[in-house]
């Protein structure tokens, strides 16, 4: 009853259901007080719809952490005269006992409660409510269904308590649940008597007491002319289990498996056992044995075995007892065993550890109940996709994002399906992906970092969302991931390389991107963050990755982003960067990025004032003559100056330097310029650029701007002359060149 990630496009019903849940108020509901649902008195549902809204509810709150759960959902559906619920899977800590209790009065088909720790007694109550009506059933990992709450006239002798002051109910039974035939009781709670609370059911069909220690199952004879599925994992077997299991001469699908690493298991599996289920089983279409040692050897002689092609035909089964198969089996379960390395295997689907398609249907086959074993499977994937190529990516990535989504909070899990998916959604891959599929490993990678403070989980997620497009296939969760970073780097204690992976996202994140996006990231926090990094690294005397990512990104994030600028400022970026100017002389790409930032800020006229001081001005008047990084730092710090020249000599409103002797520096500057330079900058604008042109108070400014334009549409005509029509700067160009006031080399650039 999982639900599998897909690939295909989503149903018109599904993409309904999503939105009426996401909208709950504006389409079904209203607001009762203010706080109570209820569903408006014209809306009638059938089970279709019911079922899928309560289903997709539960996905959604389990996996989507901006959707917010109501607490009174469930209430919704308490009248079937105007919602019709037939089969619900609920799972986790979603549900508490008020909820199925106000779904009392449905006709339930299938119930599936999977984890629901929440559940007390009182569900048990509801429960008969269904009786009537109820042919499937789980209550897998429920593991408080049978208790309730210590009664207070004191406890019977014969009650077992648990440590949380709660007595174990003895006395339920399914007597009554008449038509009852599929029960899954997995991790049923020691203490109760499942013979006793099985015997009314008079005709199963399927039952599974996965992880229950039963020493006599002699009761599941009772249901042998109609039990057809019998789910044992876990269960220490002996001589007498096997006996009563060959008696159940209707079984089509038998599970013994075992995790190897959970305890010590007496029981070994021989070729007698394997013969007797051949023999008396004779409807066997599937069989997993999983797990198990095997006593004596099953298989063939070795040189028999590896002769002819690979063949499924049970005469030809590199395993012996298989050979009194009639037909090959559906399904055989043989992962970690050593049968599964083996030529010849007389299945149609096997789970082993042999190859990829054996891992696959491994974690296909356990990951709804045995997280244990599916972390394992994903394991092996893992070295799959690492070591060699993945030739069944699709299936293998929908199975990783089902089980990183089903188990969000399995640690393990949480590791190894990380770390695969970090392999397989590398370039090599990329062409399969459709986007859907690529933007559910985003989520499920988002999940991880959502659960997880520990580094492993972190390191993968932040590697596996390298392998994307970054911000275009982020942008569907921009603010989400934005958080997510800025969390980790805010973290007192940081991991080296998971912070310079963060910073290097948080860096491509705000590239490339428009003003609104950058504003919401600046009120996050983030330029205090990365500042505060760079604080950190100018403790440490240190200039690495960190450190220049640190001011790339502050560079981008203030591009044409005034706010953030004042923020940058406000929170002694100045400071910062004249401490990292003195104290990196030699870090050539750190002051590209530096002035670059410092580019955007002189750009804001509100802000330039606070850029006027005799010590600013020196330093950006110095960097004119760099060489650092080809002409970008003297370009720059030339960009600085040229818009503070810009607001006139009244503007001046420091003695040392001079303004003429400023400008002086500058023109020699841009005149030792390369005009065929290519360039280390991306330009999504040519507005501050181009402001500078119709005016005469700063000519070198005017000068500057022109060689900007003529350098970036000389060098780059395909992305920048579009830009410079685009965005009028033509007419400018032939306005200026009128214009007395120009240098007379302005304007033959210009021209």
């Amino acid at each position: 009853c999982l639900k599998m990630a897909s690939d295909s496009p989503e149903s018109l019903m599904a993409l309904c259901t999503d939105y009426c849940l996401r909208n709950l108020e504006g389409t079904l509901c209203y607001l009762l007080d203010n706080e109570t649902l209820r569903l408006h008195p014209d809306i009638f549902l059938p089970s279709e719809i019911c079922d899928k809204l309560v289903n997709e509810y539960v996905e959604l709150v389990k996996t989507d952490s901006i959707f917010e759960p109501h607490e009174s959902f469930f209430t919704l559906f308490s009248d079937p005269r105007s919602t019709r619920l037939a089969r619900i899977h609920l799972r986790e800590q979603i549900v508490q006992d008020q909820d199925l209790e106000a779904i009392r009065k449905q006709d339930l088909v299938e119930l599936y409660l999977t984890n629901c720790e929440k559940l007390t007694a009182k569900s048990l109550q509801t429960l008969v409510s269904f009786s009537h009506t109820l042919i499937s059933l789980s209550l897998f990992g429920c593991c408080n269904i049978f208790y309730e709450e210590e009664n207070p006239g004191g406890c019977e002798d014969d009650c077992l308590v648990n440590p949380t002051r709660q007595v174990l109910v003895k006395d339920f039974t399914f007597e009554g649940f008449s038509r009852l035939r599929f029960l899954n009781l997995g991790r049923l709670i020691e203490g109760v008597n499942v013979e006793t609370l099985l015997r009314p059911l008079a005709s199963l069909a399927a039952l599974d007491l996965s992880g229950i220690q039963l020493n006599d199952v002699g009761f599941l004879t009772q249901w042998k002319d109609s039990l057809v599925s019998l789910v044992l994992y876990n269960m220490d077997l002996s001589e007498e289990h096997i006996q009563v299991i060959s008696q159940l001469h209707k079984l089509r699908h038998l599970d013994i498996s075992r995790d190897h690493l959970s305890s010590y298991y007496k029981f070994k599996l021989t070729r007698r056992v394997l013969n007797l289920f051949v023999e008396n089983l004779v409807n066997l279409t599937s069989l997993d044995i999983s797990g198990h040692t095997m006593l004596e050897n099953c298989t063939i002689p070795s040189m028999e075995e590896k002769m002819g092609q690979t063949s499924i035909e049970p005469a030809k089964s590199s395993i012996a007892p298989f050979r009194g198969l009639k037909r090959p089996l559906q399904f055989l379960g043989l992962f970690e065993t050593s049968l599964c390395r083996l030529t010849h295997i007389p299945a149609y689907k096997v789970s082993g550890d042999k190859n990829e398609e054996q891992v696959l249907n491994a974690i296909e086959a356990y990951t709804e109940h045995r997280p244990e074993i599916t972390s394992r499977a994903i394991n092996l994937l893992f070295d799959i996709a690492r070591i060699e190529r993945c030739s069944q990516l699709l299936r293998a990535l929908q199975l990783v994002i089902t089980a990183l989504k089903c188990h969000k909070d399995d640690k393990n899990i949480q590791v190894t399906g990380s770390a695969a998916l970090f392999y397989l959604t590398n370039s090599e891959y990329r062409m399969e992906q459709s986007v859907k599929l690529r933007r559910q490993v985003i989520q499920v990678v988002l999940n991880g970092m959502e659960s997880y403070q520990e580094v492993t989980v972190q390191r993968n997620c932040c590697l596996t969302l390298c392998n994307f497009s970054i911000p275009e296939e982020l942008e569907f969760q921009y603010r989400r991931v934005n958080e997510l970073l800025l969390n980790i780097l805010n973290q007192s204690r940081q991991d080296e390389s998971i912070q310079r992976i963060a910073v290097h996202l948080c860096n491509a994140l705000v590239c490339q991107v428009d003003n609104d996006h950058k504003e919401a990231v600046g009120k996050m926090g983030f330029v205090m963050t990365m500042l505060k990094l760079i604080q950190k690294k100018l403790a440490d005397k240190t200039c690495d990755q960190v450190m220049e990512f640190s001011w790339s990104a502050l560079w981008n994030i203030t591009d044409e982003t005034p706010d953030n600028c004042e923020m940058f400022l406000n929170y002694s970026g100045m400071k910062l960067f004249l401490e990292c100017l003195k104290e990196f002389p030699e870090k050539q790409e750190l002051h590209r990025n530096m002035l670059g930032l410092l580019g955007n800020v002189a750009e804001v006229k509100e802000l330039r004032p606070q850029l006027m001081t005799s010590q600013f001005i020196s330093v950006f008047s110095n960097l004119l003559e760099s060489k650092a990084d080809g002409i970008e730092v003297s370009y720059n710090a030339c960009g600085v100056l040229s818009h503070i020249m810009f607001d006139g000599p009244e503007a001046w409103g420091i003695c040392e330097p001079h303004r003429e002797e400023v400008v002086k520096r500058m023109w020699a500057a841009i005149q030792s310029w390369d005009i065929n330079s290519r360039r280390n900058i991306n330009y999504r604008s040519f507005e501050p650029i181009l402001r500078l042109l119709p005016q005469g108070i700063s000519p070198v400014s005017q000068h500057w701007a022109t060689w900007a334009l003529y350098n970036l549409v000389s060098v780059y005509p395909d992305k920048y002359c579009p830009l410079l029509i685009k965005e009028g700067g033509i007419p400018l160009l032939k306005d200026m060149i009128k214009m007395a006031s120009a240098r007379q080399e302005t304007k033959e650039m210009a021209r």
